[in-house]
């Protein structure tokens, strides 16, 4: 497998790149540079890239004063999937929802994504809504990830 690296977005380039990963892979709510810009803000961006070539993003939305929840969204590249880019962007993905205090883990899949709502649920998540904005025809699906089980001795 080859070495992911892994920035957070600053800077125009790393936030096209961001833009980039998140337009392709949800088609239906295609940003802007001004909308990337004012995400960055509130959320924590990231990119990643194999050497040089860009193969995914991420998404963390923090905990805010009225909820304990973080939402986790990882995005590969169609071409770069089931090489493990995807685990490596959820992991730190996570591990940052966990050091901002979030005492419940969310994502969030387009119906379409077949592979993005496969690798949610083999990690744990279950789906807790469906809808479809305004406009849109395709569902989005809303996940959690389900609290772990206590083995019984």
């Amino acid at each position: 497998m080859t070495d992911l690296r892994i920035e957070q977005v600053k800077g125009d380039a790393a936030l096209e790149d961001w833009r980039h990963v998140h337009n392709v892979i949800v088609p239906p709510a295609a940003m802007s540079p001004d909308e990337v810009r004012e995400r960055a803000v509130r959320h924590h961006l990231e990119v990643a890239y194999a050497g040089d070539e860009l193969v995914g993003c991420s998404t963390v939305r923090p905990p805010t004063d009225e909820s304990s929840t973080a939402t986790v969204i990882a995005r590969v590249l169609p071409a770069h999937r089931n090489q493990g880019f995807g685990a490596q962007l959820w992991e730190r993905g996570l591990d940052r929802a966990r050091a901002l205090d979030a005492e419940v883990i969310e994502t969030v899949v387009l119906a379409t994504n077949v592979e993005g709502l496969r690798f949610a649920l083999t990690r744990g998540f279950v789906e807790i809504e469906r809808y479809v904005l305004p406009g849109d025809t395709v569902p989005y699906i809303d996940l959690r990830l389900a609290p772990a089980r206590k083995v019984r001795r």
